[in-house]
């Protein structure tokens, strides 16, 4: 199946490059010079989108938002492309849900380089409206024997059903968060360095740096209230999840 994008960034010139060389990578690439314009669209039918932040009336930051909050959409990964380059706007931009952050300038080869990292460690997540299926086979869970919850009090992980509660109350989170999650509970008080998180829940994706690790650990606390003070930094070394 040839994977399909949506290009939305208000410089014409630059999508039309875009679509070109995306397209000459072996992709089906639409554009859309504004987050109204890419409204109009089936959103449905994209296998990721490629956002430009700084866009009239409605920004890039607030379409993503939009596409995270579509029950439909939300599991398609979007990479923000933006001449904005503070940790404060990449922070944002990841707090939204984004996969990756492409600060402009920037070669056309290191956008397809990671727009296909993102498609392959996302592969598992995202099976398109129209039936069809994803390139690659879903990623089978890792569990410790026959386990079919793992918990600590009243924070519970299905892991037949991939569902995560705390009492009664369903949270909401994604694949990697989910896994993350999984594992700190599995070793409670056991300290995780950032390579051996991305080793454990990225497959040792060589795209992926201490940032990404970080973001996904302060989403997860945000996520795991009362219980985000158990997920603890480890300064200088990495995370644990504490039983005490």
């Amino acid at each position: 199946m040839i994977e399909k994008i949506l290009v939305v960034d208000d410089e014409e010139d630059l999508c039309e490059i875009l679509q070109y060389n995306l397209e000459q990578a072996g992709y089906l690439v639409d554009v859309a010079y504004s987050a109204e314009e890419a409204l109009k669209e089936d959103l449905t039918k994209y296998r990721l989108f490629l956002l430009d932040v700084m866009m009239g009336e409605i920004s890039g930051f607030k379409l993503g938002a939009m596409i995270k909050s579509n029950e439909q959409t939300k599991n398609t990964p979007i990479i923000y492309l933006t001449a904005k380059d503070t940790e404060t706007d990449k922070l944002r931009g990841f707090d939204i849900g984004a996969d990756d952050y492409i600060s402009k300038p920037f070669s056309i080869n290191e956008v397809i380089a990671r727009v296909k990292a993102v498609i392959k460690r996302t592969s598992y997540a995202v099976t398109p409206s129209n039936n069809t299926t994803a390139t690659e086979e879903p990623e089978v869970e890792k569990t410790e024997g026959d386990e079919t919850t793992i918990a600590y009090e009243t924070l519970v992980l299905n892991m037949s059903n991939k569902i995560a509660t705390i009492g009664s109350t369903e949270i909401n989170l994604t694949k990697k968060e989910f896994e993350l999650l999984a594992l700190f509970l599995r070793k409670k008080d056991t300290v995780f360095t950032r390579e051996q998180l991305i080793e454990a829940v990225w497959n040792g994706d060589s795209e992926m740096s201490d940032r990404t690790i970080d973001v996904n650990i302060t989403r997860l606390r945000k996520k795991i209230e009362p219980y985000n003070k158990h997920l603890v930094t480890r300064q200088g070394y990495g995370y644990y999840f504490s039983s005490k």
